[in-house]
């Protein structure tokens, strides 16, 4: 019940702040006088809202090193960490694909089609629930299900344990990161949400603009953060520096799964996903928990309609926006500045 209290909270915040700063008419953009101030004040506001932070937090149960680091990024990219030796966690959730896959629908053990799509995994160490539906509490909690999921990676945790425990290069490294624990469940767990926590995406253009450097972004991607912020209401649910509110919602898309309601029977909660962050987002194609809208134009179709199936879950922030097409044009540009060039991903060398 806590939980719901503070997702209603936050959601009438954004909607009163949508409504408060929406006087300003984006059409003063340009001009001078006090209409161009009033906006660039009202921006200023905005602005101050989405700055990064500065350090990544860590659980002190599984605080940061880089021994810790390594041992997760390891076992994150090893094959044998599944039932066929063919898949590891980073065959779904590729850093090369913005941490995801490319693919409507996630592809399981034996190349089968899974129910949704893969999530990126961008900036999860701030992340309060994991997995669309929110089934996990942690990242800790969250690492070993794929693994032992027979759609997934189909190996069970105690073939994995003994597959580990023969291997001396991560006898090793598990010693070194986690001294005198072992190679066990949790360890395994820890060493992955480790690494994972690590993966945060960099410096964008609107970070650069957030911070000061004007230029970084064109005059219609300020428009279109304005719009983000005001008459689309995106930042009702993309809220925050990582762009999510990480509630769940259920934004009209037209499926039968029924999402966080599988695990919270509250009629709010069936059909609603968690809102994915909107980090890096030009490069997650298609979208959608189902994969079901293949660009970005046909996202903001999606929600200048108000969704394409109404239900009695659908989010109130879900209903009809009636942008212009130049309005929807700035919207695609200000979310294309939300893309960093992140340095190459590390390889590691697999222990024998």
């Amino acid at each position: 019940m806590g939980s719901k209290i503070r997702f209603f909270r936050w959601e009438y915040l954004w909607v009163s702040l949508a409504v408060g700063i929406a006087a300003a008419p984006i059409s003063a953009w340009g001009s001078g006088g006090a209409g161009k101030a009033d906006l660039d004040g009202q921006l200023n506001e905005l602005i101050r809202q989405y700055q990064r932070p500065q350090t990544i937090p860590f659980p002190e149960s599984n605080s940061y090193t880089p021994e810790r680091e390594l041992l997760g990024r390891t076992l994150f990219f090893d094959p044998r960490l599944s039932g066929s030796g063919l898949m590891s966690c980073a065959t779904c959730h590729n850093p090369a694909m913005a941490w995801g896959d490319g693919l409507p629908r996630a592809l399981g053990d034996g190349m089968k089609a899974l129910d949704r799509r893969t999530p990126t995994i961008l900036n999860l160490a701030w992340s309060e629930l994991l997995f669309w539906d929110g089934r996990a509490d942690s990242l800790e909690e969250q690492a070993l299900k794929p693994i032992e999921s027979e759609e997934e990676m189909n190996l069970p945790l105690s073939r994995m344990l003994e597959i580990l425990r023969t291997l001396p290069g991560y006898v090793q490294l598990f010693q070194e990161a986690y001294p005198g624990e072992g190679i066990n469940e949790e360890t395994v767990a820890k060493a992955i949400a480790a690494y994972e926590r690590t993966i945060v995406s960099g410096m964008a253009p609107f970070d650069r603009w957030v911070q000061g450097d004007d230029a970084a972004v064109s005059p219609a991607a300020k428009r279109g953060f304005y719009l983000f912020n005001t008459k689309a209401a995106c930042a009702s649910c993309h809220s925050g520096w990582r762009f999510t509110d990480d509630s769940f919602h259920d934004i009209g898309v037209a499926d039968d799964d029924k999402g966080r309601g599988q695990h919270i029977p509250v009629e709010l909660m069936q059909h609603a996903f968690k809102t994915p962050t909107l980090r890096n987002v030009d490069e997650r194609y298609p979208y959608m928990h189902d994969g079901s809208e293949e660009t970005l134009l046909d996202v903001i179709e999606l929600y200048d309609r108000g969704g394409r199936i109404h239900r009695s879950s659908r989010s109130f922030q879900i209903r009809q926006l009636q942008l212009s097409e130049s309005e929807k044009s700035d919207l695609l540009a200000f979310l294309e500045t939300l893309t960093s060039k992140d340095k190459p991903v590390q390889l590691p060398a697999l222990p024998r």
